[in-house]
């Protein structure tokens, strides 16, 4: 089946691929040639695309994926290749989010916190699993 990851900004991936992973907002979700057709929103998380023997990974930040006629469309704002995530920059960035949601006495908007860890968590697993 054929996969194409857009952004705002370019052409994420566009390939072949035998098997898709993705991150719904109620689990996750694999994709496999002839499936029926289905459109849904995506969580932050990462993304698996098998090629054969091989699998790549991105870290996706939401969207949306649509399935039919074995033509996969992920659209989404922000998608990371795995394999480019400076994880160093990608854990400074989980302890900074788990540091300002463990601190109770701050004042700080949660759901941003949680978001940004979420984050930081999609970019880790992803570049990880490379």
């Amino acid at each position: 089946m054929k996969l194409k990851i857009i952004t705002h900004e370019k052409i994420v991936f566009e390939g072949e691929a035998d098997e898709i992973v993705i991150q719904t907002k109620t689990g996750q979700m694999g994709i496999l040639k002839d499936r029926l057709p289905v459109t849904t929103v995506l969580d932050i998380g990462v993304t698996k695309i098998k090629q054969g023997e091989n699998y790549k990974y991105f870290a996706t930040m939401g969207g949306v994926f649509q399935f039919k006629d074995n033509v996969a469309t992920i659209l989404t704002d922000v998608c990371e290749n795995g394999k480019d995530i400076d994880v160093t920059r990608a854990n400074a960035a989980k302890n900074r989010a788990e540091t300002r949601l463990a601190d109770n006495a701050a004042k700080i908007d949660t759901q941003r916190a949680q978001a940004a860890l979420a984050r930081a968590l999609a970019r880790l697993k992803a570049a990880l699993n490379q």
